[in-house]
């Protein structure tokens, strides 16, 4: 199963760029609109993603708990992405079998706003070590996943997808 699920992560630069390889182990849905899921290297427009999805996350534990990470690495543009990572969404201690309106949203929903080409935005689920563990960090722009996570003692990744958007012109509107 992972090697699939993985595959696309891999051909879309979020393992390597954004995070390590890791071993997907829980079920993650991210839906915007309630009917638009979010598929690994799929394009969005950005009047579909102006408010936040609805991500549902699986699991067995119900007492377990989890940090989900929305954050664009290519920011402000693909070509020169010097404020890598851009940060839009942070909720933490989400129980297992729930969706994320059952966490505590410590960085509130930016909505993806891409002016210079083709940005990937990425959700990344991990699970804590413990409740009340993980802290807003001080700032969205230049955010490292990978630092955050070390600090916070989340470890590799148990689920992740992305999409891609950009910039609606007026041909593209009609």
């Amino acid at each position: 199963m992972s090697r699939g699920v993985l595959e696309p992560l891999t051909v879309g630069r979020v393992i390597g760029e954004v995070v390590d390889n890791f071993i997907p182990s829980v079920r993650m849905n991210v839906t915007y609109n309630s009917n638009r899921q979010v598929y690994n290297g799929h394009e969005l427009m950005p009047p579909l993603i102006a408010a936040k999805p609805r991500v549902e996350i699986g699991g067995d534990d119900l007492r377990a708990a989890y940090t989900l990470i929305m954050t664009d690495p290519d920011a402000p543009g693909p070509s020169d992405p010097y404020l890598r990572e851009h940060l839009h969404w942070i909720v933490t201690d989400i129980p297992g079998t729930t969706d994320v309106s059952f966490g505590r949203e410590i960085v509130s929903y930016e909505a993806p706003k891409p002016v210079i080409g083709i940005h990937r935005y990425v959700f990344l689920l991990f699970k804590q070590r413990a409740r009340h563990s993980v802290r807003a960090p001080p700032s969205r722009d230049r955010f490292n996943t990978r630092a955050f996570c070390q600090e916070h003692g989340l470890g590799t990744p148990v689920a992740a997808v992305y999409f891609n958007a950009q910039r609606e012109t007026a041909a593209r509107r009609r």
